[in-house]
């Protein structure tokens, strides 16, 4: 393999991915399931070396790394401090000391806003990347995931966003409440369509509607994938609620390119929503790229 110029790092909470890059060229890609949350800090610089193995044999010294997400937590490797929004996405990393003089590494910061009080970490790379791409956007971009997070874009800046836990309560209530027992795999496109409308439109009985979805399934014969698609819906629906402002009369950009940007995206269209969706492979890589030519 031709030597690296450097070094890409996507630092999550469960995986970590790395890029043998040279400029924006991937020479390699390695991927590890050292997380943040299965390190302490002293344990990164380790992990990364791990991974690196043979690239360093090639690779100038010291070799650069670029880093976003998690790894820049407080309880990461080393925190990057929050950039308040307004702002342009970040580009430039803080310097992490490192016990190996092979390694230059630079952990870039997340984006923080005061009211209401909001933090993202990693999703401003991903959004860096989109921007590379998309100079003259101006609307919103959505990323779904286990906390979904909306942001305002305009003239290449954050100007605000906002979070929605929609994802982890669709965990915890699917793998850990009685609904366990009911929310199989299996998908149900009305079912889901209908939750959305009354997780939006009737939200004051959603703890109602959660335990009829176990009611149902007790007493009825649902079509496979109902309860699964219904919490779904109906967690969606509060969001999209709460996100009125975001979506409401705006371009809307869903980065996702599996099942679950694909439920947003229909969800959003039901309520004529101006939406459309943009693949996130290679959107991070695009942001640390960026990053990486910013110096």
């Amino acid at each position: 393999m031709t030597a690296p110029e450097w070094i890409a790092v996507d630092w999550g909470t469960s995986h970590v991915r790395v890029w043998a890059m040279n400029g924006a060229t991937v020479l390699a890609r390695r991927d590890s399931d050292q997380g943040m949350g299965r390190l302490h800090a002293s344990e990164f610089e380790a992990a990364l070396l791990s991974l690196l193995g043979d690239w360093l044999d090639t690779a100038p010294a010291p070799l650069p790394v670029v880093i976003c997400g998690m790894a820049g937590a407080r309880q990461g490797w080393h925190e990057a401090p929050y950039i308040p929004v307004p702002c342009e996405v970040p580009v430039h990393g803080v310097a992490v000391p490192t016990k190996d003089a092979r390694l230059n590494v630079r952990i870039l910061p997340g984006l923080s806003q005061a009211k209401p009080a909001d933090v993202m970490r990693g999703e401003e790379t991903q959004i860096g990347g989109f921007l590379a791409s998309h100079a003259d956007f101006d609307g919103v971009l959505c990323l779904p995931g286990t906390h979904t997070k909306w942001a305002h874009i305009s003239a290449r800046e954050v100007v605000s966003f906002r979070t929605f836990m929609t994802g982890e309560m669709f965990a915890l209530l699917s793998q850990q409440s009685v609904l366990r027992f009911s929310t199989a795999d299996g998908w149900n496109e009305a079912a889901f369509l209908d939750g959305v409308a009354d997780g939006m439109g009737r939200p004051a009985g959603f703890a109602a509607e959660l335990f009829s979805l176990r009611a149902r399934d007790l007493l009825e014969d649902p079509p496979k994938g109902h309860a699964r698609a219904r919490l779904s819906g109906l967690l969606i629906g509060l969001e999209l609620a709460g996100s009125r402002p975001y979506w409401l009369g705006q371009d809307v950009v869903v980065l996702s390119d599996d099942s679950l940007g694909q439920a947003y995206v229909a969800a959003l269209d039901a309520q004529g929503a101006v939406v459309r969706s943009a693949a996130t492979e290679g959107v991070t890589l695009a942001g640390l790229v960026t990053a990486f030519k910013a110096g």
